[in-house]
């Protein structure tokens, strides 16, 4: 089951890179396919994402991380969000047309800014989604708690599920419990207590960062399962 490299073609000739794990039994058009996609600082081989596909990947989930371009380029800054929705318009695409899991459901998300625009292209139909996972998402930037993103998030009717770290800079947790009361999909927070926005512990928690991975994949799936 280890992850195959993926060459994803965008618009122009563009292309971007991805890893796509498939359990050896998996059962295509039934089972999930999950999509997630990296944060603004970091690509798609972050700790988080790799065991979070890896783990789903044991699990009987196919999964697909990915680069965005800017990535790919080697650039640091990210691309303007339209062409971040794009991209993922495209990978979306290339999942349904693939012919080993094409016609599944699909589950996106991913790690902050990831997830944020996997959010955006749903809520603006341009994605059909089973549902989606926020690996820590960003409601607001550090230290401006007043400019909230949470607008697009009530146009999305499919299911939602968030984890988030009881510190996380980027999502204070009552202004994200706040915003979860007032969305009419179907919604389901995990709170990592101690976590920040990455899900890092305190030192003091003595619990290894791979162990609260695990509970992220375990919630994750047992979310699938029951959910869609």
């Amino acid at each position: 089951m280890n992850p195959q490299p993926v060459t994803i073609p965008l618009e122009r000739a563009d292309t971007v890179s991805g890893a796509l794990c498939v359990p050896e039994k998996y059962e295509r058009g039934r089972t999930p396919v999950v999509i997630v996609a990296h944060g603004a600082g970091n690509d798609m081989q972050t700790p988080l994402l790799v065991h979070f596909c890896d783990g789903l990947c044991r699990a009987g989930y196919p999964c697909l991380r990915f680069n965005f371009r800017y990535m790919v380029l080697g650039r640091r800054a990210p691309d303007p969000q339209h062409t971040l929705v794009r991209t993922w318009r495209a990978v979306f695409r290339f999942v349904q047309s693939h012919p080993r899991i094409g016609g599944s459901p699909i589950v996106i998300g991913g790690k902050s800014m990831g997830g944020r625009i996997a959010s955006h292209a749903a809520a603006e139909g341009l994605l059909s989604p089973a549902g989606l996972v926020f690996l820590g998402y960003p409601l607001h930037a550090a230290g401006k708690p007043d400019r909230v993103r949470d607008a697009h998030l009530y146009d999305i009717p499919a299911p939602m599920l968030f984890f988030a770290g009881s510190r996380d800079a980027l999502c204070r947790l009552d202004l994200l419990k706040r915003v979860i009361a007032r969305l009419e999909s179907p919604v389901e927070l995990e709170v990592i207590a101690g976590g920040d926005h990455s899900f890092v512990l305190p030192k003091t928690a003595g619990t290894p960062i791979e162990s609260v991975y695990d509970r992220i994949v375990a919630r994750t799936v047992a979310w699938m399962s029951h959910t869609l």
